[in-house]
């Protein structure tokens, strides 16, 4: 597989966890995942930031994109899974793992002080990112090198803040980060 080609499935691949990532900002808002509940150390769990409307929203989305994809792209040259049901199947996990590995970006945030909306490069773009990869894993392995990854790594970092300056200027996002 040549640079293009591997850039290209890996970008298809990821989608539905960019589209989780990104969904709750569109449609969160409502009852904190927390209920306002502390950690023993006196911080909030997860925070406000983190409600149960966007964490399942973020999921569907990765389901429908996983579907869309699955719809469009199977039997193609492009088809990364040959079967619609397992696009769906990755969608699920890919958003999973993004919604629990953004949750846990955030609990650790909290763990270390660092107040809402105050960026973590590690926390904000990364850890999304690498538990989405885990989770899908067992249905994506064929997806999944040291090439991917690292290239997925470096485009995420671009892509998240573009989308973060994008939601700020929209008024989606008091900050632009």
């Amino acid at each position: 597989m040549d640079l293009w080609e591997m850039a290209i499935r890996s970008l298809l691949f990821i989608l539905p966890s960019y589209f989780a990532n990104a969904t709750p900002v569109l449609l969160g808002g409502g009852q904190p995942l927390d209920a306002k509940r502390k950690f023993a150390d006196g911080e909030r769990v997860f925070g406000d930031g983190k409600t149960v409307r966007g964490f399942f929203a973020g999921i569907c989305a990765a389901v429908l994109v996983g579907s869309i994809e699955g719809l469009a792209l199977l039997g193609s040259w492009l088809d990364l899974y040959g079967s619609a049901q397992k696009y769906t199947i990755a969608g699920f996990l890919l958003g999973s793992g993004t919604m629990a590995g953004d949750l846990l970006g955030s609990f650790i945030k909290r763990r270390q002080k660092i107040p809402r909306g105050k960026p973590s490069w590690v926390m904000d773009q990364l850890m999304f990112l690498f538990f989405a990869i885990a989770f899908a894993y067992p249905v994506a392995s064929h997806l999944v090198s040291l090439e991917s990854v690292l290239f997925l790594a470096v485009l995420t970092y671009f892509v998240h803040i573009g989308a973060n300056v994008l939601a700020n200027r929209l008024g989606l996002k008091k900050v632009p980060w």
